[in-house]
Protein backbone atom coordinates (compact mmCIF):
# COMPACT_ATOMS: atom_id res chain seq x y z
CA UNK A 1 0.00 0.00 0.00
CA UNK A 2 1.05 3.66 -0.96
CA UNK A 3 -0.24 6.50 1.49
CA UNK A 4 0.46 9.72 -0.29
CA UNK A 5 0.87 12.47 2.06
CA UNK A 6 0.40 16.46 1.57
CA UNK A 7 2.43 18.96 0.31
CA UNK A 8 2.80 20.57 3.71
CA UNK A 9 2.52 17.30 5.57
CA UNK A 10 3.88 17.56 9.51
CA UNK A 11 6.25 15.24 10.75
CA UNK A 12 4.04 14.58 13.50
CA UNK A 13 1.23 13.45 10.60
CA UNK A 14 3.64 11.25 8.95
CA UNK A 15 4.66 9.79 12.35
CA UNK A 16 0.84 8.65 12.87
CA UNK A 17 0.82 7.21 9.80
CA UNK A 18 4.22 5.22 10.40
CA UNK A 19 2.47 3.92 13.89
CA UNK A 20 -0.74 2.78 12.31
CA UNK A 21 1.05 0.91 9.90
CA UNK A 22 2.97 -0.50 12.50
CA UNK A 23 0.39 -1.34 14.85
CA UNK A 24 -0.87 -3.81 11.93
CA UNK A 25 2.76 -5.58 12.27
CA UNK A 26 3.75 -4.26 8.78
CA UNK A 27 6.98 -2.22 8.48
CA UNK A 28 7.00 0.93 6.66
CA UNK A 29 9.29 2.52 4.26
CA UNK A 30 9.41 6.40 3.99
CA UNK A 31 10.19 8.32 0.33
CA UNK A 32 10.66 12.23 0.70
CA UNK A 33 10.51 13.57 -2.07
CA UNK A 34 11.20 17.13 -3.41
CA UNK A 35 6.95 17.86 -3.72
CA UNK A 36 5.93 15.21 -1.03
CA UNK A 37 6.37 12.47 1.05
CA UNK A 38 5.08 8.94 0.59
CA UNK A 39 4.90 6.16 2.82
CA UNK A 40 4.49 2.55 1.83
CA UNK A 41 3.74 -0.13 3.83
CA UNK A 42 6.11 -3.41 3.15
CA UNK A 43 4.25 -6.85 4.35
CA UNK A 44 1.03 -8.13 3.81
CA UNK A 45 -0.72 -5.01 2.88
CA UNK A 46 -4.36 -7.07 3.36
CA UNK A 47 -4.43 -6.06 6.52
CA UNK A 48 -4.88 -2.65 5.68
CA UNK A 49 -8.11 -0.57 4.29
CA UNK A 50 -7.33 2.54 2.84
CA UNK A 51 -10.09 4.60 4.02
CA UNK A 52 -8.30 3.96 7.70
CA UNK A 53 -5.72 6.41 6.37
CA UNK A 54 -7.58 8.61 4.36
CA UNK A 55 -9.37 10.13 7.52
CA UNK A 56 -5.68 10.98 8.86
CA UNK A 57 -4.69 14.51 9.18
CA UNK A 58 -2.00 15.00 6.18
CA UNK A 59 -3.13 12.34 4.33
CA UNK A 60 -3.43 12.83 0.59
CA UNK A 61 -5.10 9.51 -0.28
CA UNK A 62 -3.99 5.93 0.02
CA UNK A 63 -4.53 2.98 -2.51
CA UNK A 64 -3.44 -0.48 -3.15
CA UNK A 65 -0.39 -0.98 -5.63
CA UNK A 66 -0.29 -4.78 -6.67
CA UNK A 67 2.44 -4.51 -9.04
CA UNK A 68 6.39 -5.34 -7.10
CA UNK A 69 7.31 -1.60 -8.30
CA UNK A 70 5.13 0.60 -6.21
CA UNK A 71 6.35 4.64 -6.76
CA UNK A 72 7.21 4.31 -10.42
CA UNK A 73 3.66 2.55 -10.77
CA UNK A 74 1.17 4.28 -13.03
CA UNK A 75 -1.55 3.32 -10.37
CA UNK A 76 -1.11 5.17 -7.92
CA UNK A 77 -0.06 8.31 -10.20
CA UNK A 78 -2.51 8.38 -13.35
CA UNK A 79 -1.15 11.21 -14.84
CA UNK A 80 2.34 11.43 -16.55
CA UNK A 81 5.21 12.70 -14.61
CA UNK A 82 6.86 15.52 -16.46
CA UNK A 83 10.65 16.64 -15.69
CA UNK A 84 11.89 19.83 -15.87
CA UNK A 85 15.64 20.19 -16.57
CA UNK A 86 16.87 24.63 -17.03
CA UNK A 87 13.03 24.94 -18.33
CA UNK A 88 13.21 22.54 -20.93
CA UNK A 89 10.16 19.46 -19.78
CA UNK A 90 10.83 16.39 -20.18
CA UNK A 91 7.54 14.29 -20.42
CA UNK A 92 5.24 17.23 -21.76
CA UNK A 93 3.93 18.07 -25.46
CA UNK A 94 7.36 18.52 -26.62
CA UNK A 95 9.62 15.66 -27.94
CA UNK A 96 12.76 16.59 -26.02
CA UNK A 97 16.24 16.14 -28.02
CA UNK A 98 19.68 15.77 -26.01
CA UNK A 99 22.45 15.69 -28.30
CA UNK A 100 26.38 15.65 -28.17
CA UNK A 101 29.43 13.83 -28.80
CA UNK A 102 30.23 9.99 -26.79
CA UNK A 103 33.03 11.14 -25.25
CA UNK A 104 34.65 14.34 -24.16
CA UNK A 105 37.83 14.88 -26.38
CA UNK A 106 38.92 18.53 -26.56
CA UNK A 107 37.98 22.24 -25.83
CA UNK A 108 37.42 22.90 -29.48
CA UNK A 109 36.02 19.75 -30.58
CA UNK A 110 33.33 20.33 -27.50
CA UNK A 111 32.40 23.90 -28.56
CA UNK A 112 31.80 22.95 -31.83
CA UNK A 113 29.69 20.44 -30.89
CA UNK A 114 27.56 22.90 -28.74
CA UNK A 115 27.30 25.45 -31.25
CA UNK A 116 25.96 22.38 -33.75
CA UNK A 117 23.24 20.79 -31.34
CA UNK A 118 21.68 24.19 -29.75
CA UNK A 119 21.42 26.01 -33.87
CA UNK A 120 19.62 22.82 -34.44
CA UNK A 121 17.55 22.75 -31.70
CA UNK A 122 18.65 20.25 -29.36
CA UNK A 123 17.40 21.21 -25.55
CA UNK A 124 20.55 19.79 -23.50
CA UNK A 125 24.08 18.49 -23.82
CA UNK A 126 25.60 15.26 -23.82
CA UNK A 127 29.36 13.97 -23.10
CA UNK A 128 31.24 11.37 -21.89
CA UNK A 129 33.70 12.22 -19.52
CA UNK A 130 34.31 9.37 -18.04
CA UNK A 131 33.42 6.13 -20.15
CA UNK A 132 32.44 2.45 -19.79
CA UNK A 133 34.71 0.81 -22.33
CA UNK A 134 34.85 -3.09 -23.29
CA UNK A 135 38.08 -3.20 -23.47
CA UNK A 136 40.36 -1.92 -21.24
CA UNK A 137 42.91 -0.42 -23.88
CA UNK A 138 40.16 1.90 -25.68
CA UNK A 139 39.82 5.64 -24.73
CA UNK A 140 38.36 5.74 -20.88
CA UNK A 141 37.68 9.29 -20.59
CA UNK A 142 38.73 12.71 -19.75
CA UNK A 143 37.50 11.73 -16.49
CA UNK A 144 37.34 15.21 -13.80
CA UNK A 145 38.97 17.56 -16.48
CA UNK A 146 36.00 16.41 -18.75
CA UNK A 147 33.27 17.59 -16.70
CA UNK A 148 34.44 20.55 -16.88
CA UNK A 149 35.45 20.95 -20.48
CA UNK A 150 31.71 19.68 -20.58
CA UNK A 151 29.95 22.49 -18.59
CA UNK A 152 32.17 25.22 -20.17
CA UNK A 153 31.31 24.37 -23.68
CA UNK A 154 27.42 23.63 -22.57
CA UNK A 155 26.64 26.77 -20.55
CA UNK A 156 27.69 29.86 -22.74
CA UNK A 157 25.04 28.66 -24.90
CA UNK A 158 22.16 27.84 -21.95
CA UNK A 159 22.08 24.04 -22.43
CA UNK A 160 21.93 21.67 -19.43
CA UNK A 161 24.17 18.62 -19.18
CA UNK A 162 23.63 15.01 -19.54
CA UNK A 163 26.95 12.81 -18.56
CA UNK A 164 27.41 9.09 -17.44
CA UNK A 165 28.39 7.95 -13.57
CA UNK A 166 29.63 5.37 -13.15
CA UNK A 167 31.45 5.07 -9.97
CA UNK A 168 29.77 6.04 -6.79
CA UNK A 169 32.81 7.49 -5.03
CA UNK A 170 32.21 10.69 -8.05
CA UNK A 171 28.84 11.47 -7.14
CA UNK A 172 30.13 14.63 -4.87
CA UNK A 173 32.37 15.43 -7.99
CA UNK A 174 29.42 15.45 -9.96
CA UNK A 175 27.47 17.49 -7.80
CA UNK A 176 30.10 20.21 -7.20
CA UNK A 177 30.14 20.94 -11.21
CA UNK A 178 26.60 21.17 -11.42
CA UNK A 179 25.63 18.27 -13.32
CA UNK A 180 21.99 18.79 -14.69
CA UNK A 181 21.41 15.38 -15.55
CA UNK A 182 22.85 12.25 -14.12
CA UNK A 183 23.01 9.47 -16.32
CA UNK A 184 23.28 5.55 -15.16
CA UNK A 185 24.56 3.87 -18.53
CA UNK A 186 23.03 0.22 -19.28
CA UNK A 187 26.24 -2.16 -17.42
CA UNK A 188 25.45 -0.31 -14.39
CA UNK A 189 21.58 -0.50 -14.40
CA UNK A 190 21.30 -2.81 -11.82
CA UNK A 191 24.62 -1.44 -9.65
CA UNK A 192 21.71 -1.30 -7.02
CA UNK A 193 24.58 0.90 -4.33
CA UNK A 194 24.63 3.25 -7.15
CA UNK A 195 20.91 3.94 -7.71
CA UNK A 196 20.46 4.13 -4.01
CA UNK A 197 22.77 6.77 -3.94
CA UNK A 198 21.57 8.66 -6.67
CA UNK A 199 17.85 8.29 -5.64
CA UNK A 200 18.93 10.45 -2.20
CA UNK A 201 19.99 13.62 -4.11
CA UNK A 202 18.25 15.98 -6.42
CA UNK A 203 19.52 15.68 -9.63
CA UNK A 204 17.17 14.31 -12.45
CA UNK A 205 18.65 10.73 -13.20
CA UNK A 206 18.46 9.11 -17.08
CA UNK A 207 18.64 5.22 -16.63
CA UNK A 208 19.60 3.13 -19.50
CA UNK A 209 17.76 -0.25 -20.20
CA UNK A 210 20.62 -3.00 -19.10
CA UNK A 211 21.88 -5.07 -22.22
CA UNK A 212 19.57 -7.58 -21.55
CA UNK A 213 16.87 -6.37 -18.83
CA UNK A 214 13.39 -7.68 -18.96
CA UNK A 215 10.80 -4.69 -18.26
CA UNK A 216 10.18 -5.57 -14.69
CA UNK A 217 13.96 -5.44 -13.98
CA UNK A 218 14.18 -2.24 -15.55
CA UNK A 219 11.62 -1.09 -13.65
CA UNK A 220 12.67 -2.48 -10.31
CA UNK A 221 15.84 -0.25 -10.89
CA UNK A 222 14.08 2.77 -11.03
CA UNK A 223 11.95 1.71 -7.73
CA UNK A 224 15.68 1.84 -6.15
CA UNK A 225 16.30 5.39 -7.01
CA UNK A 226 12.32 7.00 -6.15
CA UNK A 227 12.85 4.58 -3.29
CA UNK A 228 15.40 6.92 -1.93
CA UNK A 229 13.28 10.09 -2.81
CA UNK A 230 14.38 10.97 -5.89
CA UNK A 231 11.20 11.15 -8.25
CA UNK A 232 13.18 12.28 -11.34
CA UNK A 233 13.45 9.67 -13.14
CA UNK A 234 13.93 9.30 -17.03
CA UNK A 235 13.66 5.73 -18.55
CA UNK A 236 16.50 5.32 -21.71
CA UNK A 237 15.52 3.03 -24.02
CA UNK A 238 18.74 2.02 -25.69
CA UNK A 239 18.56 -1.55 -27.24
CA UNK A 240 19.02 -5.11 -26.21
CA UNK A 241 20.99 -7.54 -26.67
CA UNK A 242 19.67 -10.52 -29.36
CA UNK A 243 21.13 -13.31 -31.43
CA UNK A 244 21.10 -10.71 -34.29
CA UNK A 245 24.98 -9.09 -35.23
CA UNK A 246 23.48 -7.28 -38.23
CA UNK A 247 23.23 -4.24 -35.92
CA UNK A 248 24.85 -2.78 -32.04
CA UNK A 249 21.59 -4.06 -30.63
CA UNK A 250 18.15 -4.64 -31.42
CA UNK A 251 15.79 -1.26 -30.48
CA UNK A 252 12.50 -2.24 -28.79
CA UNK A 253 10.36 -0.15 -30.16
CA UNK A 254 7.84 -1.89 -28.29
CA UNK A 255 8.70 -0.79 -24.46
CA UNK A 256 8.14 2.71 -25.33
CA UNK A 257 3.88 1.79 -25.08
CA UNK A 258 4.79 -0.89 -22.64
CA UNK A 259 6.64 1.59 -20.21
CA UNK A 260 4.07 4.18 -21.20
CA UNK A 261 1.10 1.59 -19.61
CA UNK A 262 3.11 0.72 -16.50
CA UNK A 263 4.66 3.81 -15.04
CA UNK A 264 4.03 7.81 -14.87
CA UNK A 265 7.19 8.57 -15.66
CA UNK A 266 8.78 9.64 -19.19
CA UNK A 267 10.61 7.84 -21.57
CA UNK A 268 13.40 8.59 -24.14
CA UNK A 269 15.36 6.69 -26.99
CA UNK A 270 18.72 6.09 -27.63
CA UNK A 271 18.79 5.67 -31.65
CA UNK A 272 22.92 6.15 -31.80
CA UNK A 273 23.57 2.84 -29.57
CA UNK A 274 20.51 0.81 -30.85
CA UNK A 275 21.59 0.90 -34.01
CA UNK A 276 25.45 1.61 -34.04
CA UNK A 277 25.43 3.40 -36.92
CA UNK A 278 24.93 7.02 -38.29
CA UNK A 279 23.26 5.66 -41.45
CA UNK A 280 20.04 3.74 -38.93
CA UNK A 281 19.91 6.77 -36.54
CA UNK A 282 17.17 8.93 -38.57
CA UNK A 283 15.05 5.82 -39.25
CA UNK A 284 14.90 4.74 -35.36
CA UNK A 285 14.54 8.33 -34.30
CA UNK A 286 11.57 8.42 -36.22
CA UNK A 287 9.98 5.40 -35.33
CA UNK A 288 10.35 6.24 -31.54
CA UNK A 289 8.53 9.16 -31.79
CA UNK A 290 5.74 8.04 -33.53
CA UNK A 291 5.95 5.13 -30.46
CA UNK A 292 5.47 7.89 -27.80
CA UNK A 293 8.63 8.51 -26.99
CA UNK A 294 9.29 12.13 -25.11
CA UNK A 295 12.92 12.37 -26.30
CA UNK A 296 16.33 11.17 -27.97
CA UNK A 297 19.18 10.79 -26.93
CA UNK A 298 21.76 11.39 -30.30
CA UNK A 299 25.41 11.56 -30.77
CA UNK A 300 26.51 14.16 -32.48
CA UNK A 301 30.76 14.88 -33.38
CA UNK A 302 31.74 17.63 -35.34
CA UNK A 303 33.63 15.73 -37.20
CA UNK A 304 32.55 11.78 -37.03
CA UNK A 305 35.84 10.46 -38.81
CA UNK A 306 38.38 11.99 -36.23
CA UNK A 307 35.60 10.92 -33.19
CA UNK A 308 37.68 8.59 -30.06
CA UNK A 309 34.89 6.75 -29.25
CA UNK A 310 32.20 5.56 -31.40
CA UNK A 311 32.58 7.27 -34.43
CA UNK A 312 30.34 4.99 -36.54
CA UNK A 313 27.38 6.26 -34.76
CA UNK A 314 28.16 10.03 -34.42
CA UNK A 315 25.79 12.10 -36.84
CA UNK A 316 27.59 15.37 -38.24
CA UNK A 317 26.37 18.40 -37.50
CA UNK A 318 24.79 18.86 -40.86
CA UNK A 319 22.85 15.22 -40.46
CA UNK A 320 22.06 16.21 -37.10
CA UNK A 321 20.30 19.56 -38.47
CA UNK A 322 18.57 17.77 -41.42
CA UNK A 323 17.02 14.92 -39.10
CA UNK A 324 16.18 17.79 -36.62
CA UNK A 325 13.85 19.18 -39.49
CA UNK A 326 12.35 16.28 -40.39
CA UNK A 327 11.71 15.13 -36.53
CA UNK A 328 9.42 18.44 -36.82
CA UNK A 329 7.06 16.79 -39.52
CA UNK A 330 7.34 13.58 -37.18
CA UNK A 331 6.06 15.32 -34.48
CA UNK A 332 3.56 17.28 -36.28
CA UNK A 333 2.01 14.06 -37.21
CA UNK A 334 1.48 12.76 -34.07
CA UNK A 335 -0.08 15.69 -31.94
CA UNK A 336 3.53 16.79 -30.60
CA UNK A 337 6.30 19.26 -31.28
CA UNK A 338 9.68 20.02 -31.56
CA UNK A 339 11.38 22.90 -29.41
CA UNK A 340 12.07 25.83 -31.79
CA UNK A 341 15.74 26.34 -32.68
CA UNK A 342 17.65 29.07 -31.49
CA UNK A 343 20.36 31.21 -33.32
CA UNK A 344 23.19 30.81 -31.26
CA UNK A 345 25.73 33.78 -30.96
CA UNK A 346 29.40 33.20 -29.74
CA UNK A 347 30.98 36.05 -28.74
CA UNK A 348 35.00 35.91 -29.48
CA UNK A 349 37.80 37.50 -27.67
CA UNK A 350 39.28 40.89 -29.47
Amino acid sequence: MIIVMEPNASEEAIARVEAKIRENGLDVHISRGTERTLIGAVGDERKLEPKVFEILPGVERSLHILKPYKLVAREWHHASTTINIGGNIIGGNEVQVIAGPCSVETNEQMRAAAVAVGEAGACLMRGGAFKPRTSPYSFQGKGVEGLSMLKNAAAPLGLPIVTELMDVRMLDTFLEHNVDVIQIGARNMQNFDLLKEVGRVDVPVILKRGLSATINEWLMAAEYIAAGGNHKIIFCERGIRTFETAYRNVLDITAIPVLKRETHLPIIVDPSHAGGKAWMVPALSYAAVAAGADGLLIEVHPSPLDAWCDADQALSPKEFSVLMKTLSGICATVGRSLPQPQKIEIAHSA
